[in-house]
């Protein structure tokens, strides 16, 4: 199996989100899954226009290295998202990968996968970041096993024991991923969710013909 780490952080090997990360990803290899880790700042991700073209035709009409990012995605298993603290949210490029993926999440493509977040902080509010990088894999189908974030600003100590932590999530990631834990929870309201945009997209059918064949490849529309 294979789990694959973004780093949304801009400051290279001195990033104590990296730290975070990699955490995660030595847990991983704890429990036997081959792990990537990927600089989101090493790549070019253009902002969406909002042209609807990936509804109808699946493609994207922009240029840069968020194909090749989105193919690893769903080539993985497992995913991690790691991020500083940006004015309690997260910063701009990954933000815009998540911008990217408005296709991904009307057809569910997450589906099947398991993801977590980790998040570093130097005053606070590190844990609403967690849970926003967190219900952005929810939104693309996949079940979150949890985070770890840690405020590094007065006790730049803690980030020890926090990786201690991210370990331990990772090892969780992947005794998710080979169905050792269960989230019914989660599964029903991903169950709802799905139903809700199988909805949406019967409706704009039409108008959407790539995500439209995407649901009945998927079995989740009989034709």
């Amino acid at each position: 199996m294979k789990v694959i780490g973004l780093n949304a952080s801009p400051r290279g090997n001195e990033s104590r989100t990296l730290r975070l990360v990699n955490a995660v990803l030595d847990g991983a290899r704890d429990e036997g899954a081959k792990t990537e880790l990927v600089d989101i700042y090493d790549l070019r991700i253009e902002y969406c226009t909002a042209c609807g073209s990936c509804y109808a035709s699946g493609d994207c009409t922009l240029m840069d290295d968020f194909p090749d990012l989105f193919e690893r995605l769903m080539d993985a298993d497992g995913i991690v998202l790691g991020a500083p603290n940006y004015i309690d949210s997260i910063p701009a490029p990954l933000k815009a990968v998540f911008d990217r993926m408005a296709d991904a999440i009307h057809c569910r493509m997450f589906t099947g996968k398991f993801g977590c977040s980790v998040c570093t902080a130097g005053g606070s509010n590190h844990g609403p970041v967690v849970e926003y990088m967190n219900h952005a894999l929810s939104s693309l189908g996949a079940i979150t096993v949890g985070g770890v974030g840690v405020g590094v600003g007065r006790d730049p100590g803690a980030l020890s024991g926090a990786e201690k932590d991210a370990v331990a999530l990772g090892r969780t990631l992947v005794q998710a991923i080979r169905g050792e834990h269960r989230y019914p929870d989660q599964e029903e309201a991903l169950r709802q969710r799905r139903e809700y945009f199988r909805q949406l997209i019967l409706y704009n059918k039409e108008n959407w013909p790539h995500e439209y064949e995407w649901y009945v490849r998927m079995g989740w529309i009989t034709e």
